[in-house]
């Protein structure tokens, strides 16, 4: 029987966290599942664990191996072996309740939704809840994109709380090399969806690491910017091309406000220098003026106006205090 979902796990040093993770897939309300593995270079214990799981729950789990070539690599290494009606993703150091992906394809097939979205919650390490990201507030469980095509520029675009009918991969894969991955794809995704659905209830996990990659803050920010711009090339080609305010709050919130995000944490000043400047060129080249950035709303509410008063102070600065006094009140702040 054809699995109706397939989950893929890339792998990659987690042995402390592994375990958990998998734990909560095989443990899966949805029967018809298939959890597929793919240990991309380990050099801990994690393929010890992988082994061990597969030899309990062969129905469940397949498990490859590859060398390291990074995380859009092994989700699209996972792809070619998902045999699955829908696909998720889930990171190999956050877990899941054992009811996401049953109710996630049931709403797939009550609404024939190409994708299905769910909340998300932060954890620690000692899985204390430390934030809830709640993704789609004030919207029906169903979604028609044509009538509420408000969604594009308002989504969270993170690829491990949904789940995606297999054929929009059919042509479509994680860009290689790159940070921000999921920046760069699943927007051109829902470009390729009619309909999408929701639950409001908070199925995944996302630990947040101290040693997390996007702790580490370099020039690799630039490639936000970068998916975009891909973003920008498949949105002109598809058949919400007329639709560019949307495009426009698209670029707002990816392409400004989370990329100051990322930015208010690079230390290095020459860095800090090529990458504001990176950033002007991009405002200016699509002509998104102050008011634009300040007036978008995310949700049908001012997205400014509903940041802790310290954010709104860092976005002040980005617009209104000269680039080379930046560095030097930000650090001030910081202390």
């Amino acid at each position: 029987m054809r699995p109706k979902v397939s989950v893929i796990v890339p792998v990659y040093n987690v042995q402390i966290y592994l375990e958990k993770c998998l734990n909560s897939l095989i443990s899966q309300q949805l029967s018809a599942i298939e959890v597929i593995i793919v240990n991309d270079g380990s050099k801990d214990n994690s393929q010890q664990i992988i082994d061990d799981f597969t030899n309990r729950f062969p129905e469940k789990i397949r498990a490859f191996t590859k060398e390291n070539g990074g995380l859009s690599e092994a989700r699209n290494f996972g792809l070619k072996h998902c045999t699955g009606e829908y696909i998720g993703f889930v990171d190999s150091d956050d877990y899941v309740t054992d009811d996401m992906f049953a109710e996630m394809y049931d709403l797939a097939q009550k609404h024939n939704a190409e994708m299905v979205i769910c909340n998300l919650e932060k954890v620690d390490q000692f899985g204390n809840v430390t934030q809830k990201l709640t993704q789609i507030p004030n919207m029906p469980e169903k979604i028609d994109l044509s009538e509420h095509f408000s969604v594009f520029s308002d989504l969270s675009y993170f690829a491990c709380n949904k789940i995606f009918r297999a054929d929009l991969f059919s042509n479509k894969n994680f860009k290689k090399g790159i940070h921000f991955e999921d920046i760069q794809l699943i927007p051109q995704l829902l470009l390729n969806c009619k309909t999408i659905a929701q639950t409001q209830k908070f199925h995944y996990q996302y630990l947040e690491r101290t040693d997390s990659i996007t702790k580490t803050h370099t020039l690799k920010g630039l490639d936000i910017l970068n998916a975009v711009k891909d973003v920008e090339v498949a949105f002109k080609n598809s058949s919400f091309s007329n639709r560019t305010i949307e495009l426009k709050n698209f670029q707002i919130l990816e392409g400004v406000y989370t990329f100051l995000a990322y930015l208010a944490f690079v230390k290095d000043k020459s860095t800090y220098l090529q990458m504001q400047n990176a950033l002007s060129t991009f405002i200016k080249e699509r002509q998104i003026s102050r008011n634009d950035v300040f007036a978008y709303k995310r949700f049908g509410e001012n997205y400014f106006s509903s940041l802790p008063i310290s954010k709104r102070f860092y976005y002040l600065i980005q617009f209104f205090v000269p680039v080379s006094l930046h560095t030097i009140i930000i650090s001030k702040l910081s202390k």
